[in-house]
């Protein structure tokens, strides 16, 4: 029932304090109460981007392959593996950067009004004639080819400048 919802949230939200601890007593009570191992490392696949991100991008890693581990052995054997990813999480260090970033990605989405914009013909592929004719790919610098990163425009014309990692108000 509803302590299902209650005892994630108290996972998550120990893990997301850094307290192992409290961490560790909530993915055990959920294992022991007879939770399913798999929902709880989806869970962790979620966290580790949601709430780590590229403050260690190697949680994702941890979590997938905690998943797997899950996946392959089951419980009660796959209790470790999980307390281990849990524990891994709660002494990560924490970046919401990429989350609140997509965010306002859809946000920017959701109040655009009218077409969206089409993309700008340099960053299209042209595999026939008629669209290298049109202008398709035209002037597009391929990046491997340079020293450095090029100057060149990826967004559409509507939102260049565009930095969807800034807060935006809502």
């Amino acid at each position: 029932g509803e302590e299902h919802y209650n005892c994630i949230s108290a996972l998550h939200k120990s893990m997301r304090g850094s307290d192992e601890n409290a961490s560790l007593y909530w993915l055990a009570r959920m294992l022991e109460g007879g939770e399913d191992p798999l929902y709880v490392a989806r869970r962790l696949v979620r966290f580790a981007s949601e709430d780590i991100g590229l403050a260690d991008p190697l949680a994702l890693t941890q979590a997938v392959a905690a998943y797997q581990g899950c996946h392959f052995i089951g419980m009660p054997e796959c209790e470790v593996i999980l307390a281990q990813c849990v524990v891994y999480f709660a002494r990560a260090p924490k970046s919401i950067e990429v989350y609140r970033a997509y965010g306002n990605v859809k946000e920017c989405l959701r109040m655009h009004t009218g077409p969206l914009p089409p993309v700008p013909l340099h960053l299209r592929n042209a595999p026939t004639r008629l669209m290298k004719n049109l202008g398709y790919g035209k002037g597009y610098k391929y990046n491997p080819m340079y020293k450095g990163p090029v100057e060149q425009d990826y967004l559409p014309e509507e939102l260049k400048g565009t930095d969807f990692f800034k807060e935006r108000k809502t």
